[in-house]
């Protein structure tokens, strides 16, 4: 019992530290776009590579925190009926839940793969004059958002599983 705890204690220290960067992100991006609206309407002054940034800022925060919401419990699920059901049921949904979020981030991070090597082959960049090089870093994103929701499935199915005491506690 104590070697799953110490494994779901460490997958999600791995899905805070995200979620902590995520949320950084979002200062960062808040800042560039203010930066941005200053610059371009007060002095007009705009760079193609700073808008590219903060359309690419946007996919860390999404692919980081879908993992950290669920880390949270805020994830949506349909509160009306669930509530209602009993503990025992309400945890073989959670478990089955964890697992299928499991298999799911695994399967779309496994299929995002040869799209993220051929950018990288391919040298992708932004087609844009003055964008932004190194596109396929981006696109690596992609697969380890979805490896790290597929971590903190395994970590809420094994918590629910096992009965392991909520955050907290």
């Amino acid at each position: 019992m104590q070697a799953v705890e110490r494994v779901v204690h460490g997958i999600e220290a791995v899905v805070r530290l995200f979620g902590w960067i995520a949320a950084w992100i979002c200062v960062v991006l808040v800042a560039l776009v203010a930066g941005d609206v200053v610059m371009r309407y007060l002095f007009s002054i705009g760079a193609v590579w700073l808008q590219e940034l903060q359309w690419h800022l946007i996919s860390p925060i999404a692919l980081f925190g879908m993992s950290y919401l669920l880390f949270m419990g805020e994830q949506v699920r349909v509160d009306v009926f669930y509530e209602r059901f009993p503990v025992a049921l309400q945890r073989v949904i959670e478990v089955i839940g964890g697992l299928l979020l499991l298999a799911m981030g695994l399967y779309i991070a496994w299929l995002t793969l040869p799209w993220v090597e051929q950018s990288y082959l391919r040298n992708e960049a932004s087609p844009n004059p003055g964008g932004l090089p190194l596109r396929w870093l981006l696109k690596a994103l992609i697969p380890f958002g979805f490896l790290l929701l597929a971590l903190q499935g395994l970590a809420h199915a094994l918590r629910q599983g096992f009965a392991l005491p909520s955050r907290g506690e």
